[in-house]
């Protein structure tokens, strides 16, 4: 096994496609707007995933935060809401956002299951700030770390009851960046002690299976890499001070927040202490070049990846009644 997951070009796989990912044999895969057309196709696609690498477990993961992030979307799908409506019901109501946000997750998680997808990009645990770039804030949770864990905490055991697995991010946080690490590298100048508060909700949620990396520069802790890249922020931070021992991941390395090839960039993630890397835009030059920069997956790394896949639930509850529920709560703003 490689380990990178990776993007797929269209709703089918291409000959091309399977040949690669057979002898690669990655770690999992994504998927993407371009990739769906609607639940037969989706679940066709995955179910040819699946028997390709055999196996059940397989690692199909998707952005659906709700809001402007969802690649599953209407009129196929129901659309959900973003982060920011939970924040706005938690100033009044906590108890109710939260379980609003678990009936969220809940019938979020029952829907990516049923076109056979197992992981979830979400939540958030980026603590929001006065400033920081409207690509974070547009989907956080709050600015106080202790309802973004609450929030957080609820989605994950939302999408756990879907029979889903989620990914917390942007680990050690994405709040101060001022910058979309899209299109460029964000450098956070915060000493330590103001970091504490970025720390807080990962550090809460440090047993989540699955972690996302940021692609920030940490002046802090690492003032020449970005955290994705860096042993310092990787070792110390993430798995030391956060204390989070599940599969960590990369942010997508094509973003231009980092610099160099995609297998450069790649090989300097996994050197840096990452258990996979997230490489979505199937360019299958590209692709081939990772996989053979990168190797066999580390024991350890798959270990992480086993157990996260392991802790997937059945799938359970009505989604009809779940966003009912959800939806009464967020009627009380």
């Amino acid at each position: 096994m490689t380990p990178v997951i990776f993007g797929l070009a269209g709703p089918t796989l291409s000959a091309d496609e399977r040949a690669f990912f057979a002898e690669a044999e990655p770690a999992g895969f994504i998927l993407f707007r371009r990739n769906v057309v609607d639940r037969a196709q989706v679940l066709g696609l995955t179910d040819s995933l699946r028997a390709l690498t055999g196996r059940d477990d397989l690692a199909v993961l998707v952005d659906q935060e709700g809001g402007p992030v969802a690649r599953l979307q209407p009129p196929e799908w129901p659309a959900f809401p973003a982060g920011p409506a939970f924040d706005a019901l938690y100033q009044f109501a906590p108890m109710s956002a939260i379980q609003a946000m678990r009936a969220n997750g809940q019938a979020l998680g029952l829907m990516l299951a049923e076109v056979g997808i197992t992981v979830d990009c979400a939540p958030l645990l980026d603590v929001s700030q006065p400033d920081t770039t409207p690509a974070i804030a547009s989907r956080a949770y709050g600015s106080e770390p202790m309802q973004v864990a609450a929030l957080g905490r609820a989605m994950l055991e939302g999408l756990a009851a879907g029979g889903v697995v989620g990914v917390v991010k942007h680990i050690p946080g994405h709040g101060r960046a001022l910058l979309d690490s899209h299109h460029a590298l964000p450098t956070v100048v915060a000493d330590a002690g103001a970091l504490e508060v970025d720390l807080g909700p990962f550090r809460t949620l440090r047993h989540a299976s699955m972690a996302m990396t940021s692609h920030i520069v940490f002046e802090a802790w690492d003032a020449e890499r970005p955290a994705t890249v860096s042993p310092i922020v990787i070792e110390e931070v993430i798995r030391g001070q956060i204390g989070f021992d599940g599969l960590l991941m990369t942010d997508d390395i094509d973003m231009k927040a980092l610099t160099g090839s995609p297998a450069d960039k790649a090989s300097g993630a996994i050197a840096a202490g990452c258990d996979v890397v997230l490489d979505c835009w199937a360019r299958l030059d590209e692709m081939r070049a990772v996989a053979e920069r990168l190797g066999p997956i580390a024991p350890r790394s798959r270990e992480r990846l086993d157990r996260a896949m392991a802790a997937r639930g059945a799938p359970d509850g009505d989604p009809a009644e779940l966003i009912a529920r959800r939806d009464a709560f967020l009627a009380l703003r």
